[in-house]
């Protein structure tokens, strides 16, 4: 079992390959070439906004609004509390977040078994894109040997950089972003102070997100899993094995992890995901 907090996690943010500021808390990071591997940060986006041309990936993300509203596309906008799934090759955006929007995101390899490249191999083929290119308004040009100018996606352009191959998608298994609104749903009962919200499954991966409460003095046991789960408590306070944590702390579970039990001392709300089953 791992735990990390955003307030003593890594910090970085996102290079030129998108337009404006992005500030970044690396809370949870998985294996690099595991097709499990995933990144659980918490985002913040800078003076002047942050934006994207509309594309799509060959991953899967979650995201759970912490603070404003997250425009998904001009005509889909997701506000405070707010959950939603972005299945692999599933177009959104256009996107342009606000000043001061605060989110927090797991990136994932999908159903597909592609995989998910890390950010620090992202981050280091936007440097050396910079020598070959330009990156505006989201999208990388350059000019090949034959004086043939080029336009493409700078997510996609970073990962053709990193990996040395052209990036391809899956068929996609869904046809648009799911949001869900867990405000909607109501508190189902575990145990002795302890509820849940499933919010949704999918995929043949049993790709799973919930929200779980614990009142004051509650405590959940993790229990056995045949699949990763990350745990992320926006707020609340807890103790684990006589270690204390607060508010946007993050809990990585793995199969071979035995189970510990997690206390509440004050009311605390966690967001919940299981990664894919391969």
């Amino acid at each position: 079992m791992r735990i990390s907090e955003a307030e003593t996690s890594e910090q970085g943010q996102v290079g030129s390959m998108r337009e404006g500021k992005l500030v970044q808390k690396f809370l949870l990071l998985g294996q690099d070439g595991s097709p499990n591997n995933y990144l659980l940060n918490v985002g913040l986006t800078g003076s002047g906004g942050w934006g994207t041309p509309r594309h799509r990936h060959n991953f899967d993300q979650i995201r759970y609004v912490l603070k404003g509203k997250y425009p998904v596309s001009p005509h889909k906008i997701m506000g405070e509390g707010s959950v939603a799934y972005f299945p692999e090759s599933v177009h959104y955006g256009p996107q342009d977040r606000p000043e001061g929007l605060e989110m927090m995101v797991i990136q994932f390899g999908g159903a597909s078994g592609s995989g998910f490249l890390s950010t620090p191999m992202r981050e280091a083929a936007n440097e050396r894109l910079n020598a070959k290119g330009t990156f505006k308004d989201g999208i990388f040009t350059w000019i090949d040997d034959k004086g043939q100018k080029h336009n493409m996606d700078g997510s996609a352009a970073c990962f053709e950089e990193a990996m040395g191959t052209k990036l391809t998608f899956a068929p996609a298994r869904y046809d648009d972003v799911v949001v869900m609104e867990p405000a909607a749903y109501d508190w189902m009962p575990v145990s002795a102070g302890v509820s849940e919200k499933p919010l949704g499954t999918f995929s043949e991966r049993n790709i799973r997100i919930r929200m779980i409460k614990l009142e004051a003095g509650a405590t959940m046991n993790t229990g056995a899993r045949d699949q990763i789960e990350v745990l992320f408590m926006g707020t609340g306070a807890i103790t684990v094995a006589g270690q204390s944590y607060g508010d946007k702390t993050a809990i990585e579970l793995l199969p071979s992890d035995a189970p510990v039990d997690v206390t509440a001392t004050a009311e605390s709300v966690f967001f919940a995901v299981t990664l894919p089953k391969f």
